[in-house]
């Protein structure tokens, strides 16, 4: 293929992908439901094989199809969950100034998906953050309290009962990112002060106050920023 053809190529494939998006939202394709097949597709569509192949991989990687192995392609579920999947390539691969920017959209969901969390919140919920907080208490080892921080943090989102806000936030936790921000902590000293933050967080949980949750969540986020602008310097 000549330099001339490829960008018509690409600009038919991008075609391809939004009719097939189109076939979607407006409910002829549905969530579990089979793909016709490539020949078909194409030819209902109007376009060649090939494209068709392509926006069917493109879809595939950003969890809208799926290929069942001896059966063919379907619609996933599109749960928030699968589709916001590769936004937490964004998180692992941002740095400096991105990052910052990606930390101040977090500080404004993840404090709002804490206030959602106070008011609904059940025992059981409480209890496995109960349950990760004492393990963040109990030890002084980076990797334990990462995965207990992690933890921590995803069960409010779940307790917040939105699962696309749920599912963004999954995206912007980058574990690449808070494992340098814990090994930062304990080079500077910094675990207690980061524990006392979660703790203010379970305490507005535990006592149903979301606006204490909401503030505490944003100053916890808060401290993350003003360390990683430290780090990045003037």
């Amino acid at each position: 293929m000549d330099d001339e053809t490829a960008p018509q190529k690409g600009t038919v494939t991008q075609r391809a992908i939004e009719r097939i998006k189109a076939m979607i939202g407006e409910g002829r394709l549905e969530p579990g439901q089979r793909l016709p097949t490539e020949r078909d597709l194409a030819a209902q569509l109007g376009m060649s094989r090939s494209s068709m192949r392509e926006a069917i991989r493109a879809l595939t990687v950003l969890g809208v199809l799926e290929a069942r192995h001896g059966s063919g392609i379907y619609v996933t579920q599109l749960e928030a969950g699968d589709l916001l999947e590769t936004f937490g390539v964004v998180a692992d691969l941002s740095r400096g100034p991105r990052l910052v920017e990606l930390l101040e959209v977090r500080r404004v969901l993840e404090s709002t998906a804490t206030a959602l969390a106070a008011a609904r919140i059940t025992a059981d919920q409480l209890a496995e953050v109960e349950k990760h907080l004492a393990a963040m208490s109990a030890t002084d080892d980076p990797e334990e309290i990462l995965a207990h921080d992690l933890a921590f943090h995803r069960e409010i989102a779940t307790a917040a009962g939105n699962e696309t806000m749920a599912a963004i936030l999954e995206g912007l936790s980058s574990r690449t990112f808070r494992a340098r921000v814990w090994r930062g902590y304990q080079e500077e000293g910094a675990f207690a002060r980061t524990r006392r933050e979660h703790a203010a967080i379970h305490r507005a949980l535990a006592t149903r106050d979301p606006e204490a949750a909401r503030a505490a969540a944003a100053a916890h986020v808060g401290e993350v920023e003003e360390w990683l602008r430290t780090q990045l310097g003037p």
